[in-house]
C-alpha cells in the first residue's frame, strides 16, 4: 500500500515561494506517475503537475507553467512542487498523488490518482 505525506504548505504573500514536499512508501511497481492537485472550496479539484518516475517526463497546468516546478528524488523516495511567483488564486489544499498506470497530461489534468495524502493548505494574500 502506497502512503503519500505531503508537507510544506503555509501562509504566504502573492509574488512568494513555497515548497511543498511528499514523502512516499509502500511501492510496489517500479515507476509511477507522481503528481500534485489542489482544491480550494467550492471548487472543482485541479491537476497542478504530474511526472512520470520512469522517464522524468512533466506535465503541467496551463495556470502554474512557468511558475512550478515538479522534480522527484529518487534516493529519498520523495516528490517535490517548488511554487514560484504565487497568487492568491492558488490557495488551496494540495495533495500529493500517485498512480502505477497511465502517466499522461490527461492525469495530470484530472488530478485522480489510485493513492493520495492527506494534503497541505497553501494560502496567498493580496
Amino acid at each position: 500500500q502506497v502512503q503519500l505525506v505531503e508537507s510544506g504548505g503555509g501562509s504566504v504573500q502573492a509574488g512568494g515561494s513555497l515548497r511543498l514536499s511528499c514523502a512516499a512508501s509502500g511501492y510496489t511497481y517500479s515507476r509511477y506517475c507522481m503528481g500534485w492537485f489542489r482544491q480550494a472550496p467550492g471548487k472543482e479539484r485541479e491537476g497542478v503537475a504530474a511526472i512520470y518516475t520512469g522517464t522524468g517526463s512533466t506535465y503541467y497546468a496551463d495556470s502554474v507553467k512557468g511558475r512550478f516546478t515538479i522534480s522527484q528524488d529518487n534516493a529519498k523516495n520523495t516528490l517535490y512542487l517548488q511554487m514560484n511567483s504565487l497568487k492568491p488564486e492558488d490557495t488551496a489544499m494540495y495533495y500529493c498523488g500517485a498512480d502505477p498506470l497511465v502517466c499522461d497530461i490527461e492525469r495530470m489534468t484530472s488530478g485522480e490518482y489510485n493513492y493520495w495524502g492527506q494534503g497541505t493548505q497553501v494560502t496567498v494574500s493580496s
